[in-house]
């Protein structure tokens, strides 16, 4: 059985974080395991700037580029020790597609140039990866996840072509029979043969795509976390790990905003039966924590999940009409058009109320939708406070100091605007 094994940018953020994914494949030589990496650390930022002055005609551009270059070179100066490796002229090779990309006038849409730039990152780290598996006799094979991963023309949220994905697969459990297999998470390929994202944080998406098409065994996901935790360590101290958790409480999770698992992941895997194990990259022993139909959730332990950089936007109508379900229909079509995602709605009679990632492009072009037709006020940077089966007192303690600007409950559902 094939089991599909997803790699984040900390698993591959460095020389030694690289020897340590090799390490951990080389328990699993006897089994069929296809790998899926991220682009190396912030690379994927650091394209994101690029691709930004590449747009503005900015003339740090050449700069930034050449320390993306510096740094994959570094990393692979401690890993081959030579620049006589072929893969210092595979990676170079590569560079040479942004090279060509930065002398041509940008692309009038945005995200077609975005998509185009930033994917580079994962066919860096994925060509660094393989070649240092077969340098430790790991029998390794480097394929191109365009060729497998089918989307529309959807750049930056790149829509998966299921029926069509799911017709290549045969050809990759082939090569799975005698290889190791590396491939890029985060990317597919449009008919037009244009690369295309699918969302920040995409390489899971990939990963469980991958798995559900090729029906693993399991997918494992290695993180720089024990497991999955009910809170981020870093705000909450006496976070614990879930040593399970049903695949619908997962997807409600990542939904809310815990950052662990892409909100995509789960549906795949869970159409497929396909568990999910998420692991300790640098602890590859410890059981992490498993994502299932059969595991049980434990209500005792409250979900609590920070969403910083929010906005508020409340829209009214200019006449006093009721926000009644057509003009509802209307504005959700508005929001949608200007793709933005809604982490909460709340409606009176004659105001919406949404709650948003903030981003300027997306909410400037939002308001020129609506300022004919609406009055609209708006607050940023602010929290949004999710806890499932929440308790008072939990919600009181970590309420406590701060302005609450908005509240929604549900049965297992607290939501809590704060600033």
């Amino acid at each position: 059985m094939i089991k599909v094994f997803k790699f984040g940018g900390f698993a591959v953020s460095n020389a030694e974080s690289v020897k340590n994914l090799v390490k951990i494949i080389s328990f699993y030589t006897n089994e069929q395991i296809l790998i899926i990496v991220s682009a190396m650390g912030k690379t994927t930022d650091a394209l994101e700037k690029l691709c930004k002055a590449y747009v503005e005609a900015s003339e740090d551009t050449q700069e930034i580029l050449t320390s993306i270059k510096q740094f994959h070179e570094s990393v692979m100066l401690e890993l081959f020790e030579s620049k006589n490796h072929p893969v210092f002229d595979e990676i170079a090779n590569t560079f040479v597609e942004i090279e060509w990309m930065l002398e041509d006038d940008p692309h009038p849409n945005y995200d077609f140039n975005y998509d185009q730039i930033v994917s580079i990152g994962e066919f860096l780290s994925s060509r660094i990866v393989a070649a240092y598996l077969n340098k430790n006799e790991i029998n390794t094979k480097w394929v191109d996840a365009r060729d497998f991963i089918h989307t529309d023309n959807t750049y930056r949220e790149g829509v998966v072509d299921l029926n069509k994905t799911q017709l290549s697969m045969p050809v990759l459990k082939n090569i799975l029979k005698t290889q190791f297999v590396v491939t890029q998470g985060f990317i597919g390929g449009t008919s037009e043969n244009f690369s295309t994202t699918l969302g920040r944080e995409g390489s899971d998406y990939s990963a469980a795509i991958f798995a559900s098409g090729l029906q693993a065994e399991s997918l494992t996901v290695w993180k720089d976390v024990p497991g999955i935790m009910n809170a981020d360590p870093r705000l909450f101290p006496n976070a614990q790990k879930y040593d399970e958790l049903p695949y619908s409480e997962a997807l409600e999770m990542a939904y809310y905003g815990a950052t662990v698992i892409h909100p995509k992941t789960i549906k795949p895997l869970q159409n497929a039966n396909v568990p999910l194990y998420v692991k300790p990259f640098l602890s590859p022993e410890e059981e992490g924590t498993r994502i299932d139909s059969l595991a049980k959730l434990n209500t005792d332990i409250a979900a609590i999940i920070v969403k910083d950089n929010q906005m508020l936007l409340s829209i009214s109508t200019k006449d006093f009409s009721f926000i009644d379900e057509p003009i509802l229909i209307y504005l959700l079509q508005c929001i949608s058009q200007a793709n933005i995602k809604l982490n909460m709605m709340q409606r009176s009679a004659l105001s919406l109320s949404i709650c948003f990632n903030q981003d300027e492009g997306k909410f400037n072009k939002l308001l020129n939708i609506l300022r004919e037709k609406f009055n609209c006020k708006y607050n940023q940077e602010l929290s949004l406070l999710t806890v499932r089966h929440f308790k008072k007192e939990n919600l009181d303690a970590i309420c406590s100091g701060k302005t609450i600007i908005m509240e929604q409950f549900s049965r297992n559902t607290a939501q809590i605007i704060l600033k």
